[in-house]
């Protein structure tokens, strides 16, 4: 490659994450950093669910807008986190509307059960 490429978020092929037992969550590929890595903006809606889950490969996270509880944790928008590879984490729930840069370092990894928001209500 050897010119810069640009995406904008508001013209970009957003993608439904609708596979994991939830709707509404939206992720906007931009980019691939080494194979099956992906560097993703993604978008849930307050309430949203994501179960826990494992990648074989090291992931990171900055929040850029939201709140969003991860595993016990509530994290607002300026939050980074890192997750090495084969580390549960989760389950990860937006409290308001949240919007996130996922970058991940391989491949993807299986996701658990998806469970309902009460199932979580004990956290905080």
């Amino acid at each position: 490659m050897d010119e810069q490429i640009f995406i904008e978020s508001n013209a970009g092929q957003w993608e439904e994450l609708e596979g994991f037992g939830f709707s509404g969550v939206k992720a906007l590929a931009l980019g691939v950093p080494v194979p099956q890595g992906s560097i993703h903006l993604v978008r849930m809606p307050a309430g949203t669910v994501f179960p826990p889950y494992k990648h074989p490969s090291d992931e990171y996270a900055y929040i850029i807008s939201g709140t969003i509880n991860s595993g016990g944790r509530v994290c607002e928008g300026g939050t980074f986190w890192f997750t090495p590879a084969n580390v549960r984490n989760g389950p990860h729930i937006a409290v308001t509307d949240c919007e996130i840069i996922s970058i991940r370092l391989g491949a993807f990894g299986v996701v658990e059960k998806q469970t309902s928001p009460e199932n979580f209500k004990d956290l905080p």
